[in-house]
Formats: C-alpha cells, structure tokens, sequence
C-alpha cells in the first residue's frame, strides 16, 4: 500500500458496499456530500457502511442496506464479495481507511423510492438524493463517484469478475 497521508487522525474498518440491482438491471446510487467539507463537492455513490465487530459482511449489507434506503432483502439476494478494495479518503474531520468488499443485491421489483427513517443523523445530513442508474449512464457520466473506478470496473463486476482493486487514495 502506497504511504498515506497523515493529514487527519485515522479511523481504520472493514466495510460492506452494496450494489443494488433492480429487475431492469438499473443500479442505486446516493448523491452525497460532507457537510464538513464543503469543498469536496458532491459525488455518487454506492451504498454501505462500516462491519460491526463480529458482524459478517452479509449481515452488515442487509443492515446497512435496510438502514440507509429501507429495501429489506433475503441474504439469498446478496452475492458473493467479489469485488476486494482499501480505500483511504477524507471524511467529517478525520481520515478512513477502510478495506471493503462489494457485493451485489439483485432486488425482485424495479427500483423505487428510498425510505430515510433508518438512516442515522450523519446520512441524513450527507445524503442529498438518489437516482437508479443504468450501468451505460454511469459509464458515461463522467461525474465523480465512491469507489472512484466505479465506472470503469461495473461492467466486469456485473459479469461476475473478481477484482482486487488496487488501493485508492480518493480524497
């Protein structure tokens, strides 16, 4: 792992990112921010949220995802955590170094409103929408997304791949 900056006190964890999947292959995504800083600007991303202690990653991904949309799913919808990622960056006054593994949901339904009566003070502050995207449409976007190869490796991702993603110094 390349050196980090020391910029911030560290915060280090294990978390879970979800990509959510409806029945016509479209994918969730949050509009975000950090309040603290501003001068971050908005982004895109995927659901999920730090692995409690003693937590499995398939249990973190249907807490966090009833949590922070209110979509509750059977663990035989979560897939496998293909997609292995550590990813250091900037967030409410400290630096996160977190080691992630994504995995994918595959809702039965089409995608639908986001309920936020989950969601704790932070995320409601943070989180300033939601779209559900085709895999083309964030491909092409061209905005700026958490994880930050989001559009470059979703398609393989989706075909099954699995990908060790080299470490990502994304703020």
């Amino acid at each position: 792992m390349p050196d980090m900056p020391d910029d911030l006190p560290l915060t280090e964890r294990h978390a879970v990112r979800v990509v959510v999947r409806d029945c016509e292959g479209r994918i969730l995504l949050f509009n975000t921010r950090d309040v603290t800083e501003p001068e971050q600007g908005e982004w895109w991303e995927l659901p999920g949220g730090g692995i409690d202690p003693g937590e499995t990653y398939l249990n973190a991904a249907l807490r966090e995802l009833r949590e922070e949309t209110g979509i509750v799913v059977r663990a035989d919808q979560v897939g496998r955590p293909s997609w292995r990622r550590t990813a250091t960056f900037r967030y409410r006054q400290a630096r996160r170094l977190q080691h992630e593994v994504v995995v994918e949901v595959r809702l039965d339904g089409p995608g639908a409103a986001i309920d936020e009566t989950g969601r704790l003070d932070y995320e409601l502050e943070d989180y300033t929408g939601f779209r559900w995207w085709t895999p083309a449409e964030i491909e092409r976007h061209g905005g700026r997304f958490y994880p930050g190869r989001l559009p470059a490796l979703l398609a393989g991702f989706l075909a099954g791949e699995d990908i060790d993603e080299p470490f990502e110094l994304w703020s």
